[in-house]
């Protein structure tokens, strides 16, 4: 393996988690901890070692995240039997923009069965019982994955690979978008206004109350990006637009 590769691959994606996360964490939980206080999701704040806690997973899922990368992207026995591309113009910038609905489609799907099956009871507490040691999560629980869990989460990478041509770019862009949304995710606060979750488009995305419900409850509300699956397969909590409105529209006296 060439440790520069792995140094620079690390690197940039540790730069994603942190900043996104950073960023949340403290415009949220540190600048307007108490200014907006009443419209946090659950009332009560994770503590110091949940958050180091999220941390520290978050860091090995940095790593593995970074050596399958270098497998399959910087190994080429590997990589030349991938539909991994240099040149833009191979493909032209039609297909160029047009793969990333693809992709957030094709993860969202991969990501909503993966989570499903994780959450069986015979292999949950391999899995996924990390993340759920976060059922007040923060920015800081993107990326906080038992090993086996970040092994999955990263195996939407070869099913781009093998599927559909995939550009840098395409993968740049697309996981940096990815932990973005994530990291809202798993913020604690709702930042989608009031009405959203019943809205013709709205209803079809997901939110951070959803996954907050997720981690508080353990059940249901599976997607990552969209609310499609969940509301086909009849996973979505039947108390999800109640919630929704309740935090979208409470205010300091009601918090109180």
């Amino acid at each position: 393996m060439n440790w520069e590769d792995f140094y620079k691959i690390a690197e940039n994606i540790g730069r994603r988690y942190f900043v996104s996360a950073g960023i949340g964490f403290i415009l949220f939980y540190i600048l307007l901890r108490k200014s907006r206080a009443y419209k946090k999701i659950q009332f009560k704040f994770p503590t110091n070692k949940d958050y180091f806690r999220e941390v520290i997973y978050s860091v090995t899922t940095i790593v593995i995240f970074t050596l399958v990368t270098i497998f399959f992207l910087k190994n080429p026995p590997v990589t030349r039997h991938t539909f991994y591309y240099r040149d833009i113009h191979q493909y032209g910038w039609f297909y160029f923009f047009g793969a990333f609905p693809i992709m957030l489609v094709l993860h969202d799907t991969y990501f909503y069965w993966m989570h499903r099956l994780m959450h069986r009871r015979q292999i949950f507490k391999y899995f996924h019982k990390v993340h759920h040691l976060s059922t007040n999560p923060s920015p800081w629980a993107a990326y906080a994955f038992h090993p086996l869990e970040a092994l999955v989460e990263i195996g939407i990478l070869p099913v781009f690979l093998y599927l559909m041509p995939i550009h840098a770019f395409h993968l740049l862009f697309f996981f940096l978008f990815m932990i973005i949304y994530n990291v809202y995710g798993h913020l604690g606060w709702e930042l989608y206004p009031r009405g959203f979750s019943k809205h013709w488009l709205g209803k079809w995305i997901n939110t951070s109350v959803n996954h907050n419900q997720h981690h508080q409850y353990f059940k249901g509300n599976y997607g990552l990006y969209f609310l499609f699956w969940d509301r086909m397969m009849g996973t979505i909590r039947i108390d999800y637009d109640k919630k929704f409105e309740e935090v979208s529209t409470r205010t300091k006296l009601e918090a109180v």
